[in-house]
């Protein structure tokens, strides 16, 4: 059990499989948003309020369960967020109106947004130093995973039995929290200083993240969670509606899409191995900007081969600043103050993620070029590049806590 031998490897597996179960949900419901168009005769707009209320949801619960982790601990916000995500999705997968599967979809949101911060925290506070960037790289390559499932099943399942049954199997990790429960421990930082009988006030959580020592920090973290947050979910959700738009049928698009999921792995590994190299900060913006030039070759892509060169690099570089930026922001606090931080900085960035969904909905019903929406998720990137030159300062090396 983790409870006896609670190396970084066993943490990494333990907290990396309920990442990739969320992953698997997220991926799989831009496949289902894709099938919805057709069997409920939804429009742009309403499929983008699909994914736009699930970040609302996600937006609540990494504020909520952020500041949750540092008032319960991180374990049992952590078995809680997956529980709420595990049996919402099942329910959707019941659902027979758009009304009720939105609804759901909005608390199947809260409990992804809230176990990733948390994980991630948890992993931090368990590895040492020398490992710690590189390990919450390698959880965030859990995501990849999880999307490669996702595909996956959307490729053979969807098409043959449906939507529903995808869901389902998506619900099915609930059973994985049971075993979390029971096999993972707490956040050995927390417990030693006793986090649990301490508990900061909410309030001065809050105001402690605006102080002079912590401004430029969480500053630097909410705009660039709301820019990658904005841009990804922009693309990543429409990246099947947008194949079949551009006049490939669903059944290619969904083998383009898994081709492309594949590139996020190398992203992951890459970024893994350069974070101990050349630090959390270089990294962060030179797989951003990396981002920021595919999303615009993606988006001026008319070729089946410039379509999936592009839609590989996306994922690639992509992917890979994800990895950078959850190692990076609970790198900005405090034990203290480490979940609320690094949970309301990922719910800033759900803002984004609301956006993003339905910007691409109310552009594409106005017959705005690919060129141009792209366009604005490679500008909101470049922001977020120059975000972390401005404000952000290296923290490799740096102990968390003592």
């Amino acid at each position: 059990m983790l409870e006896e031998k609670h190396t970084p490897r066993s943490l990494l597996i333990a907290t990396g499989l309920a990442w990739l179960f969320d992953a698997m949900d997220v991926g799989m419901l831009s496949f289902v948003i894709a099938a919805l168009k057709n069997e409920w005769n939804l429009s742009e707009i309403q499929l983008g309020w699909i994914g736009s209320v699930s970040s609302i949801g996600m937006a609540l619960g990494a504020v909520v369960f952020g500041i949750l982790a540092d008032r319960l601990g991180r374990k049992d916000v952590l078995i809680m967020t997956l529980l709420i995500f595990s049996i919402g999705t099942g329910l959707s997968a019941l659902t027979t109106g758009y009304l009720i599967f939105i609804i759901l979809r909005f608390f199947v949101g809260a409990g992804l947004g809230g176990e990733l911060p948390v994980a991630s925290t948890l992993v931090s506070e368990n590895v040492p130093v020398e490992k710690r960037g590189r390990t919450v790289v390698l959880l965030e390559s859990f995501w990849a995973g999880g999307w490669l499932v996702a595909a996956i099943i959307s490729y053979f399942v969807i098409p043959t039995w449906g939507w529903r049954i995808a869901l389902l199997l998506s619900a099915s990790t609930a059973f994985y929290a049971l075993y979390l429960r029971y096999g993972l421990r707490e956040s050995q930082s927390y417990v030693k200083k006793n986090v649990l009988i301490n508990r900061p006030r909410i309030m001065d959580s809050l105001r402690e993240l605006w102080t002079p020592k912590y401004a430029k920090a969480t500053l630097m973290l909410w705009v660039v969670w709301f820019m990658v947050v904005f841009s990804y979910y922009g693309m990543f959700l429409w990246l099947p509606s947008v194949l079949v738009l551009k006049g490939h049928t669903m059944i290619h698009s969904f083998g383009y899409t898994l081709i492309m999921t594949l590139a996020q792995l190398p992203g992951y590994f890459v970024a893994a191995w350069l974070v101990e190299r050349l630090g959390r900060k270089w990294v962060l913006s030179l797989f951003l900007l990396g981002t920021a030039v595919s999303a615009l070759g993606f988006g001026s892509a008319s070729s089946v081969a410039s379509l999936l060169l592009f839609g590989i690099l996306l994922s690639f570089f992509n992917l890979g600043a994800w990895g950078t930026l959850y190692a990076y922001s609970p790198e900005q606090y405090p034990l203290e103050i480490r979940g609320t931080g690094t949970g309301i900085a990922a719910g800033i960035g759900r803002i984004g993620g609301i956006l993003g969904p339905l910007m691409v909905g109310t552009l594409i019903s106005k017959e705005i070029s690919f060129t141009t929406i792209f366009g604005i998720f490679c500008a909101s990137i470049v922001v977020a590049v120059i975000a972390i030159i401005i404000w952000g300062h290296e923290t490799m090396g740096t102990v968390l806590d003592d």
